[in-house]
């Protein structure tokens, strides 16, 4: 979470990373407006985009913030709280 990344949708222009879900899932938000969210899926055939809604993508951030403070990983933690009080306060 150190470094920001990005990605070009087709539709929506420039995508912001807000965090790493699991295995080849990422949340990403528009990169201005922060009110679209996609659930986006890499895999050998491609790359998948799932919008979510606001509310589930908080969610999925929240499970993410438990994840990293239940397995002691606190710099993570830490670097997702600003960015879930950023994107969703």
């Amino acid at each position: 979470m150190d470094t920001e990344n990005y990605l070009n949708h087709p539709t929506f222009g420039l995508l912001y990373q807000i965090c790493v879900l699991g295995e080849d899932q990422e949340l990403f938000t528009t990169l201005y407006a922060q009110r679209l969210f996609f659930l986006v899926s890499a895999s050998t055939t491609g790359m998948k985009f799932e919008p979510v809604t606001r509310a589930d993508a908080r969610l999925m951030v929240e499970n993410r913030l438990r994840l990293l403070r239940r397995t002691g990983q606190m710099k993570e933690y830490d670097q997702l709280q600003v960015i879930h009080h950023r994107t969703f306060q």
